[in-house]
């Protein structure tokens, strides 16, 4: 039987089109709205006017001058530098990790990923204050490692989990051939599954650096001086109880999702790839 074929403006309008517009303009606005509000100068940032009248970068200026009172870049590094070493650690671990459960023999695999998966969606507020009561007994309560290692901890399960499921859609006959050569299995690892792994090692690390770059309650709870504070908790604790610059945080809230747009547009495809390799195989 054949289908009748839409014509007209019912090609185009359906159920499905009218979804996705709707939900594009959910994301969407909010952050127009922030980019726009950033460029908005302190007389104009609380009323109605939609576009900035002039428009101004003094929102910019202010936030990450070295006269600030809440030191904005300094926030950024401190985030940087924990995400870019929680995440480089993850990776490591996790692709060992993972290679290790999908393609080699050991007992105790199915208990050992049940034991991942529950420890993924594990709530982190319910492990604060014990890890708060460590850190604090071995002198690790603000500092980067406070943060290094419990992000690295809590991330780590799913990084295996999809590191794992896409080792699985490997083909075994390039390992062998590295063994036939004469490669030790980590160079087999590093020199032909590593490559063939690119589209999960983006996965994992995308999904990784914006887990940790967002990560607002272990910050806070760990890190109270402004030395160590990550950008979250930075945006949440400026201002006093008279005055809050809306316009500052909106001009740091823009630089800070500079990264994390950067990685999704550059690495999306990668990303697509991965998620559905490891949906289909896993």
């Amino acid at each position: 039987m054949r289908t009748k074929r839409r014509m007209g403006w019912h090609r185009y309008v359906n159920l499905m089109t009218v979804a996705t517009t709707l939900t594009v303009i959910f994301v969407v606005l909010p952050i127009l709205w922030m980019i726009v509000s950033s460029f908005k100068g302190p007389g104009s940032i609380n009323t109605d006017a939609v576009l900035p009248h002039p428009w101004s970068a003094a929102n910019y200026e202010a936030a990450f001058s070295a006269q600030s009172q809440d030191p904005f870049y300094r926030y950024i590094l401190n985030s940087l530098l924990v995400t870019v070493c929680s995440t480089a650690l993850v990776l490591g671990i996790g692709t060992l990790a993972g290679y290790g459960l999908g393609r080699m023999p050991m007992r105790g695999k199915l208990p050992i990923m049940v034991s991942l998966l529950m420890i993924s969606v594990f709530p982190a507020i319910a492990v604060i204050a014990p890890l708060f009561l460590i850190l604090r007994e071995i002198g690790w309560l603000n500092s980067y490692q406070d943060l290094i290692l419990p992000y690295t901890a809590f991330n780590l399960p799913f990084a295996i989990w999809i590191l794992r499921n896409y080792f699985l859609g490997i083909p075994k006959e390039m390992e062998e051939t590295g063994r036939i050569d004469g490669a030790s299995p980590l160079r087999t690892v590093w020199s032909i599954v590593l490559p063939q792994a690119k589209p999960g090692l983006f996965t994992a690390g995308i999904f990784t650096f914006t887990a940790c770059w967002t990560e607002f309650l272990m910050s806070l709870s760990f890190n109270t001086t402004n030395t160590y504070k990550t950008i979250p908790v930075g945006l949440a604790t400026v201002g006093s109880l008279y005055a809050t610059p809306f316009g500052q945080i909106f001009a740091v809230s823009c630089v800070a999702s500079v990264p994390i747009a950067v990685l999704v547009l550059v690495f999306r495809k990668s990303v697509v790839s991965g998620l559905t390799s490891g949906a289909v195989k896993g």
